[in-house]
């Protein structure tokens, strides 16, 4: 068996960082994010990435940390709505954006951890998001063909992991982090907590350890909230 337990994200990243990279986070939102490796990011150095994530972070937290040291050159999103400095950066030409609609991008990713290089949907038909590629005629109408996504490196978020790579992830944290994890060229876990090898439920296992290189136990989870929205107490 090979141990692939690592002391922190540094150690866990080693060898794996290359300028020009294509890079997967996983997370929705703030939601699941892989923040201690974000983080170790950001302390390498490493630029002119390609980050295919289903959003960039918030100002001063997850992604959005890279995008302040001017690490990230394209971004593969679906919503990006939260940075401010996202916007600057696009509006001014610093920063690329691929768009997509966000299940045509969890379904790009499934793809490429699939080993489907392209499949058809009717989601954009007709829009900006069909426009320069090929289209389709089936028996209920036209489709736009979606090629798949593929990274030289997938850095995701679990709850519980084994030395062997096995993952569980929890709750809403599971948005992206799975299908992520399958196409990485290389699959490094940060998670919550390390469990002893047989420990997990193995009919809940929901990526299993021959997706994942190297994994580590994060050392702070701050789990913020994005947008806090609450109501008044009622009254009796």
């Amino acid at each position: 068996m090979v141990d692939k337990v690592r002391k922190d994200g540094a150690e866990a990243l080693a060898g794996l960082l290359k300028d020009g990279m294509t890079i997967m986070a996983g997370g929705f939102g703030l939601c699941g994010i892989p923040e201690n490796l974000i983080a170790a990011i950001r302390l390498a150095g490493t630029k002119d990435l390609t980050v295919i994530s289903n959003n960039c972070g918030v100002d001063g937290f997850g992604l959005g940390i890279l995008l302040e040291n001017r690490q990230i050159r394209k971004m593969v999103s679906s919503y990006v709505g939260e940075n401010k400095l996202f916007e600057q950066l696009y509006l001014s030409g610093d920063l690329e954006l691929e768009f997509n609609p966000q299940g045509t991008l969890a379904e790009r990713i499934r793809a490429g951890g699939a080993g489907i290089p392209a499949f058809f949907t009717k989601t954009g038909v007709g829009t900006l998001v069909a426009e320069g590629k090929e289209t389709r005629e089936f028996e209920d109408g036209l489709y736009v063909m979606e090629r798949w996504l593929k990274a030289d490196l997938a850095i995701v978020k679990a709850w519980k992991g084994d030395a062997e790579g096995n993952l569980i992830y929890r709750k809403t944290a599971r948005n992206f982090n799975p299908m992520m994890a399958t196409a990485g060229a290389a699959t490094v876990a940060e998670v919550e907590h390390i469990v002893e090898i047989g420990a997990l439920d193995k009919d809940n296992i929901h990526t299993p350890g021959i997706f994942v290189d190297r994994l580590f136990k994060g050392a702070v989870f701050e789990k913020r909230i994005e947008r806090v929205t609450t109501r008044d107490r009622e009254t009796v």
